[in-house]
């Protein structure tokens, strides 16, 4: 009659018992006992013994008999990993469950990528503020646009490679090694002499495209018909060949007097036009992604355009479908602590989304990988920091030892080592107003996708970056964060968002005056 009968699927132990101390009853799915034995003893292996006992099932327990007297019963709350695997028959319209249809729209690596795209139709927000550029590989005008930025990228970063060479004194790189030399493209491609630098022109391409560019990006092409670029007479294959020797092989590149100072002039205008100039470095590394899958499944680093292509269309994993690939800028200058690249977990959750309503949980974690940063090692030890990921590697014998043993810090851990940087504001005053803002704009961007009723809510995990300039990066949004601790860190975070989410969504219902916890309202329509 009070309507407190729950189902949890999944191994979601606190929730059990949160909601049995709140009196309600569980009923259970048919097979939940028989598999709840064949786990045991190692039933909750995360939890503090003392804490699984309270999660044991007693045979002869009150709870037992309570859940076999409403077996019949439809649950009035579902606590359940994916909404998929729920009996359609479990779900009416008075119940509550903690997901909404949908979501895959900002929840999915290629449906956040095409929300985002819409989004300056939406609102006054440009993306490529917070969310590195992305494309769909599977769309054929999304595919050319990539090709186009990959080449727009690599002119870029020559220019900054030049520069960076040149230098207030000259600066030699090392030598190409000789097995290096089988990649030169054919010589019929250089002008160069015996001893001087081996693509003089390359430069002057580059600062070529990078013109057409600018004029393009300040609007100096309405008026007449420029082609793209990326269109231009260029043989790309030819200059893609001689940027790799240049970016990834050593070779040389010299400038005039002339040449530098319209580096520096080009480059300082660009950075004014595109807010990833500064994160997008100059090695042109972007990250393969799989468009549906998580944990970091199929992802890879490539600095190589042929790589990206040959990889998306000649996929081995039966879970992906050919062509369903994102591929996204690669950011080249995170922020590391110790040496070591990481990034933020933050819990949010969404109560309504007519009129959309979001709660923003203070506390977070951060993840970090197992070997030092290196843009020149792109394996998955040193570049993907989903625990999923790392919990294969050891930490290597080079990484700071000053980096957790665990690889899990606290937000609170994070803003003490801001304070020793003197940056003891930019958690206050730059990475968590960004992640707000950057999260918001995703819901915003997919919220007439989404399918939902009255008394729902979702807990989601977005993953951020952060940038050299403290900037939050929103990497991807997921609808089920995982509630398995792998550290002592995350066994408290995880079981407070928990608790704190049951009080956001029942206890408040009948006390609106109660505790929630570390959540606060960021936004209601």
């Amino acid at each position: 009659q009070e309507k407190k009968i729950f189902t949890v699927q999944g191994p979601y132990p606190i929730i059990r018992r949160e909601l049995r101390a709140r009196g309600w009853v569980e009923r259970k799915l048919p097979g939940m006992g028989r598999q709840l034995e064949q786990h045991h003893p190692l039933r909750y292996p995360w939890l503090p013994a003392e804490e699984e006992e309270q999660c044991d099932e007693d045979p002869n327990s009150i709870h037992d008999l309570m859940s076999y007297l409403v077996r019949n019963r439809l649950p009035n709350f579902i606590w359940t990993n994916f909404l998929d695997a729920t009996d359609p028959e479990l779900l009416q319209q008075d119940n509550v469950v903690n997901h909404y249809a949908g979501v895959d729209a900002f929840t999915t690596k290629e449906g956040l990528c095409l929300s985002l795209q819409k989004l300056p139709w939406i609102e006054q927000a440009d993306p490529n503020t917070f969310f590195p550029r992305c494309y769909r590989l599977g769309i054929m005008e999304e595919r050319e646009a990539f090709i186009e930025d990959f080449h727009l990228t690599a002119a870029r970063s020559l220019l900054k490679l030049a520069l960076e060479e040149a230098g207030n004194r000259p600066v030699r790189t090392q030598q190409v090694p000789n097995s290096a030399k089988s990649h030169v493209s054919h010589p019929k491609h250089s002008t160069a002499r015996p001893g001087s630098p081996p693509y003089p022109e390359l430069v002057e391409e580059a600062l070529e495209v990078c013109k057409q560019h600018l004029g393009v990006l300040q609007h100096q092409d309405i008026d007449r018909s420029t082609p793209s670029p990326c269109r231009t007479c260029i043989d790309w294959d030819r200059f893609l060949q001689q940027y790799y020797r240049v970016a990834h092989e050593g070779a040389r590149l010299v400038l005039t007097n002339q040449e530098q100072k319209q580096c520096q002039n080009l480059l300082r205008h660009l950075a004014e036009q595109l807010p990833q100039f500064d994160m997008e470095g100059k090695l042109n590394v972007w990250i393969l992604k799989p468009g549906a899958e998580s944990q970091g499944k199929g992802i890879i680093c490539t600095t190589r355009l042929e790589e990206v292509l040959q990889q998306a269309w000649s996929c081995k994993s039966p879970s992906v479908q050919v062509g369903r690939w994102v591929v996204q800028k690669y950011m080249e200058r995170p922020l590391t602590i110790f040496g070591t690249k990481f990034d933020i977990r933050q819990w949010f959750v969404v109560t309504d989304w007519k009129p959309l309503t979001v709660w923003f949980y203070r506390d977070c974690y951060l993840r970090f990988c197992s070997r030092p940063f290196s843009l020149r090692h792109l394996e998955r030890a040193r570049h993907l920091c989903n625990v999923s990921v790392q919990k294969w590697y050891k930490t290597s014998p080079d990484q700071d030892v000053r980096v957790p043993h665990d690889k899990i810090w606290s937000n609170k851990q994070f803003q003490e080592y801001l304070a020793q940087l003197g940056q003891a504001d930019a958690w206050h005053q730059v990475l968590v107003p960004g992640m707000k803002a950057a999260i918001l704009s995703a819901l915003r961007s997919a919220q007439e996708q989404v399918r939902f009723h009255k008394g729902s809510f979702e807990l989601y995990g977005a993953d951020f970056l952060v940038g050299e300039d403290f900037q939050p990066w929103l990497l991807e949004i997921n609808s089920c964060p995982t509630m398995s601790p792998s550290s002592a860190v995350t066994r408290q975070l995880c079981a407070n968002v928990q608790r704190d989410t049951l009080c956001l969504v029942l206890d408040r219902k009948d006390n609106p005056t109660c505790s929630i916890g570390a959540f606060e309202l960021i936004y209601k329509e």
